[in-house]
């Protein structure tokens, strides 16, 4: 497994539990030092006991040897990261590198599975990048090249992975085909979900995949914009449209916007390629669009209740993380949120479960930003409360103790957690998303 991050550590770490035994590579030697040592760099439900479980039986080892790497694996699954350049396009270079150096290294028939998210015709550059080291040491060896594109939740990784909706693999080999067949085989005993394609069809249904999700948060996010004009509830209009099986439930929840390691960037690609093959993804665009200011429609409420300049005003922030059960900040509303409010003068209490580390980090040492060890701590004396993310302990309150730790009884709602008749009821100014 070339890569221990997000994508890498959890297929490395599921594979080997089901027996297989995994060597995962990555230049970052104080990653794997830490890995070795039982740490895990991110925070993710259920996979610290599931690498500490397999590193114990021996199945699942880690190390920065790319010769020990490459002679380890019949089956080289590359998952390197591939961030965003300045174009929007994926930067391809350490997917090539990976590629680079099996065809530098291998003595023996390989199988070199695409685990990264690629744009399409990847598959082909890794091909032609083995071969030509192949041919630069004179010899011939056979290998073949598959996309196998990741489905993974942040927050739900190690169950997605466990219990696949379905597994795509694109590759014309049949042996390639017979092998990811059969190391997949222990996640499929109810049912098959192994879909076979062609590689660029594989490639492109990861970002497809992708691109229709952010549509529908994007899609709902504009509805919730309107309802808030209209007098309409967004929540009854969720129900009502997601009761259809055609449209389903899935996805249809207004907020802040989309953020993460994935929708933004894997947007941003997909427009990338599609320009430049001279066909622009229109609504693309406008879901991007959508997206950006659907990060400031708290601040917009904010603003329109307590005026514009926030000096002297403290506001409590419940959620740092772009989404529950993740420390990802990555493109993460709160970003904006945070930095909105400082630049208009507010100072900011934060809770988050997990990601206040991670906070620190992205923020570093910022004069206007502090941390509470509690939700209800950060309330204490702040003019407003401002929900960001959904973690499950912020669901159920207790509204009275907020409204008498709060200087003003204003809670935003980022996330349409609380029901507004509830918080009304102790006494609380509630604005949530679309919601009357």
């Amino acid at each position: 497994m070339i890569g221990t991050g997000y994508v890498g550590l959890v297929t490395g770490t599921c594979f080997a539990e089901v027996g297989n035994d995994v060597l995962c590579l990555d230049v970052d030697a104080r990653k794997i030092a830490a890995l070795n040592d039982g740490g895990v760099p991110i925070h993710e439900p259920g996979l610290a006991p599931l690498v500490e479980r397999n590193v114990a039986a021996g199945r699942l080892r880690f190390t920065t040897d790319v010769d020990a790497s490459v002679a380890h694996g019949a089956l080289q699954f590359i998952a390197v990261g591939t961030p965003p350049d300045e174009d929007g396009s994926a930067d391809m270079r350490y997917v090539i590198e990976a590629a680079r150096g099996i065809g530098q290294r291998m003595q023996a028939p390989k199988i070199v599975v695409d685990k990264s998210t690629v744009p399409v015709g990847t598959a082909d550059r890794v091909q032609a990048a083995i071969a030509e080291e192949l041919a630069v040491r004179g010899i011939d060896l056979h290998f073949a090249v598959a996309s196998n594109p990741e489905f993974l939740k942040e927050g739900a990784a190690v169950e997605d992975f466990m219990k696949p909706d379905r597994v795509v693999v694109g590759a014309s080999d049949e042996r390639a085909i017979a092998a990811l067949r059969a190391v997949y085989a222990p996640f499929m005993r109810n049912h098959n979900r192994f879909l076979v394609m062609d590689l660029r069809s594989a490639e492109l249904t990861k970002y497809a995949a992708n691109a229709m999700l952010a549509t529908r948060i994007s899609f709902m996010n504009e509805m919730a914009n309107l309802a808030d004009h209209l007098g309409a509830d967004i929540e009854m209009v969720r129900q009502g449209i997601g009761s259809d099986p055609r449209i389903g439930y899935h996805f249809l929840y207004p907020g802040v916007g989309y953020g993460g390691s994935c929708f933004p960037k894997d947007v941003k690609a997909l427009q990338h390629t599609a320009t430049r093959h001279g066909h622009p993804l229109e609504l693309l665009a406008a879901v991007e669009s959508v997206n950006e200011m659907q990060k400031h429609v708290l601040i917009d409420k904010i603003v329109a209740r307590l005026g514009g300049d926030l000096s002297g005003r403290s506001f409590a922030l419940w959620g740092l993380a772009f989404k529950a059960n993740t420390d990802d900040m990555r493109e993460a509303p709160s970003r904006v949120i945070v930095e909105a409010l400082a630049a208009r003068g507010a100072t900011i209490v934060a809770y988050d479960p997990v990601a206040m580390d991670e906070a620190r980090r992205v923020f570093g040492e910022a004069p206007f930003l502090s941390y509470a060890d509690s939700p209800l701590a950060a309330c204490d004396g702040a003019d407003a409360l401002v929900v960001v993310t959904e973690w499950q302990e912020f669901r159920s309150p207790d509204f009275d103790e907020i409204k008498r730790r709060l200087a003003t009884p204003l809670a935003f709602d980022g996330r349409n957690l609380f029901q507004p008749a509830a918080v009304r009821a102790a006494g609380l100014e509630y604005f949530g998303i679309g919601r009357p």
